[in-house]
């Protein structure tokens, strides 16, 4: 009988081009993939609850599968990380209702993005921090930031989605009950700020749910503001725009973290 296992999983983005496979790419989904084929035997696609860019990181990743295999959860777990490259650990591995999904049953999430303020970046956080010494306007980038928080649409931080089109047609699918989840640019934003931790600057984010590119585009857009580029005030007309353009540059992947995922 099949079991749905759990796994939270923490990574080194740098090595790898995001997490959903491509082929003749490494990635996340395609490394965990191919270490539990070599495993259990089955050939399977763990689900995550989003996917991170490349270059992106995770401190608390999480995918589910279904399997067969009877190997007990924790059994699972260090034989995963036996097999797995050291840029990959898995935390903790669980067993599921069978109902249960990485991203479906996903309630919130939590990322963050370091920006290095001082002149020099220690070489040892240089791959995990975006540098930027430059003058900012720390204040003006808090008042924006707050601008974000509660129920939106995200259409102007969003970039082109490839899996969007792909998503419309599933939902279409099966009989019309007025019920089915169509896919949207409205997300609720739950806590949005920006914290001094010595010489870093943290964009903290929490929400329901993250568009395409959403918190390095919110990043991007906040980085104008801490340049005088636009006023916080200009944040409201950003959202209604409904537009791509309207907002800022997507900041660079090696800064974000996804945190964690709510369940």
């Amino acid at each position: 009988m099949a079991r749905t296992l759990k796994l939270t999983l923490a990574y080194d983005g740098c090595a790898f081009h995001g997490w959903q496979v491509q082929p003749g790419r490494p990635t996340i989904q395609g490394t965990l993939a191919s270490v539990i084929q070599s495993l259990t035997g089955e050939t399977l696609l763990p689900q995550g609850s989003g996917r991170t860019d490349a270059g992106v990181h995770a401190l608390a990743q999480v995918a589910t599968f279904q399997t067969a295999s009877q190997i007990p959860a924790a059994n699972f777990r260090i034989v995963l990380n036996d097999r797995l490259p050291a840029a990959i650990r898995v935390l903790d591995v669980r067993e599921m209702p069978e109902d249960f999904h990485a991203r479906h049953s996903a309630r919130a999430k939590r990322y963050q993005y370091r920006l290095w303020r001082s002149d020099v970046v220690p070489p040892f956080l240089a791959r995990y921090v975006t540098h930027h010494p430059y003058p900012l306007d720390e204040a003006a980038m808090r008042q924006a930031a707050a601008l974000v928080v509660g129920e939106h649409d995200f259409t102007s931080f969003a970039a082109v989605d490839p899996d969007r089109a792909l998503r419309l047609a599933e939902a279409s699918l099966g009989p019309s009950s007025g019920c089915e989840r169509q896919p949207t640019n409205i997300r609720t934003i739950y806590e949005s700020c920006f914290q001094r931790q010595a010489d870093e600057l943290l964009y903290l984010v929490r929400g329901s749910g993250f568009l395409h590119h959403m918190v390095r585009n919110l990043v991007g857009t906040f980085l104008l503001v801490g340049k005088g580029s636009i006023a916080p005030s200009e944040i409201p007309a950003i959202l209604a725009a409904r537009d791509r353009r309207a907002a800022g540059p997507t900041a660079p992947p090696e800064g974000l973290y996804l945190v964690e995922v709510e369940y």
